[in-house]
């Protein structure tokens, strides 16, 4: 297409030829008082080089987990990602991918979503999972949708020590489903389990709890499952992937749906997304699932290739058969999923879940030492504790900054009613002299 330059005559003849005398004619449909007739306060034009300084120095201007100690969780968590993972999540072909609709021209990016749900099945000891969901909240709201399809009961129960942005999400989801949910209040940090008694009904299509849950407790979670079965409601539990190379994963102690938040697996935190949402669940339970699911066949001469299947969402069937409105995947960050399991292997996850283990324990113990402060909870826990502050936790969180540390999250801000507590995360990634020093400071606090 030829050069045409901005002239007065050439911007009067493109306007002759749609059929206007002014660009003012163009804005008539906009009301005049939404019309702005001011004068812009843009700065001076900039060249590449001044614009590529002032980027950067507000850049600078952000406090982040790259030049912060960092112990924040409540579902995002600042673990060591290896180098390979972004570099091979930078070829181009994964990098601009979209649905792989055409299986014959999309057999690398087919087979990478096979090998990430033949590992979250393994990881999670569930039959079979899907080529991943938006997030931890929405694959946990599919699956209340999926029990509910399922059992055609119309209740849910959830635990109130899930994540409760989690929950919001759920209720969200069954809101506009016509589903009622019900929550189930906690008793020292995990779930009520005589409330569960209590509660549960011919009515209730399933039970979700976290496990560990949004404190990083451990749930009783066979206990839940025994509740649950009896009542004839499906089991659904929402795990952190990385705990699972320590504790027993949700397919052995009987979960029929498993879900959970991918961030962990090789995904920085992103100031908070996108993410991946992790769904599995049992084999008789396949056409129910939500999303996607690659497969393998074979070709008109034998070979191997890799499908997309049993996708059932509404742009491939009739809208009131769907299972599901959910309309595409996390693959970039599944992919980096299975990048970084497929290099952590069978050791290295283990490996960093005992690190995460090992290393909370020692900070709350150090905390504990510390006058005033106490644990929150007396229950088991995996990399993530609250603790109990004799000062808001707000004034701890603004002191704590000025030593570089992200000292946790507030509890206050969340429906438990409870005033002093701050939410501790601890991973591998935090050495015994960051922990020393965080004590340090905060016992000059306390």
């Amino acid at each position: 297409m030829p050069f045409i330059p901005n002239t007065d005559e050439n911007r009067n003849e493109m306007l002759k030829a749609i059929g206007v005398s002014d660009f003012e004619e163009l804005l008539k449909p906009i009301p005049e008082k939404v019309r702005f007739r001011g004068k812009m306060n843009l700065p001076t034009p900039l060249s590449e080089y001044e614009v590529t300084l002032l980027v950067k120095k507000l850049s600078e201007k952000n406090r982040h987990a790259g030049n912060y100690l960092c112990f924040l969780g409540g579902g995002a968590y600042d673990h060591f990602i290896p180098a390979a993972v972004n570099h091979l999540i930078s070829r181009s072909e994964f990098y601009t991918a979209y649905t792989p609709y055409q299986p014959e021209v999309s057999q690398g990016n087919l087979q990478s979503i096979y090998e990430y749900q033949t590992m979250i099945a393994n990881l999670t000891a569930m039959d079979v999972a899907n080529a991943s969901m938006y997030d931890g909240g929405s694959a946990l709201a599919e699956a209340a949708l999926m029990a509910s399809g399922e059992t055609r009961r119309e209740e849910i129960i959830i635990s109130k020590s899930v994540h409760p942005f989690y929950r919001e999400v759920v209720k969200t989801y069954c809101y506009r489903s016509g589903m009622r949910v019900v929550e189930v209040e906690i008793k020292d940090g995990t779930t009520d389990l005589n409330r569960l008694r209590d509660g549960i009904s011919e009515r209730t299509a399933a039970v979700l709890i976290q496990h560990p849950n949004f404190f990083g407790n451990l749930e009783e979670v066979e206990e839940v499952e025994s509740i649950t079965h009896k009542n004839g409601a499906l089991y659904v539990v929402s795990v952190d992937p990385i705990s699972l190379g320590v504790l027993k994963p949700p397919g052995e102690y009987g979960a029929d749906i498993a879900t959970g938040e991918g961030q962990c697996l090789g995904n920085p935190l992103n100031f908070g997304g996108p993410y991946l949402g992790i769904f599995a669940t049992r084999k008789d339970l396949i056409r129910r699932m939500p999303g996607r699911l690659a497969g393998i066949t074979v070709d008109s001469k034998g070979k191997r290739g890799f499908v997309l299947t049993l996708q059932t969402r509404e742009q491939h069937i009739r809208r009131e058969k769907a299972t599901s409105s959910i309309c595409t995947n996390e693959q970039l960050c599944a992919l980096s999923s299975t990048i970084y399991l497929a290099l952590m292997g069978k050791e290295g996850i283990p490996t960093v879940s005992r690190l995460c283990l090992q290393k909370a324990h020692y900070l709350s113990e150090l905390i504990k030492n510390i006058d005033g402060f106490e644990l929150l909870f007396n229950k088991p826990f995996f990399k993530e504790f609250a603790i109990k502050t004799p000062v808001e936790p707000a004034k701890i969180i603004e002191l704590m900054k000025k030593e570089k540390i992200f000292a946790g999250i507030d509890l206050k801000r969340f429906d438990y009613g409870i005033g002093n507590g701050l939410l501790v995360a601890v991973t591998e990634k935090r050495t015994k002299e960051e922990m020393d020093h965080y004590a340090e400071v905060l016992s000059k606090i306390g």
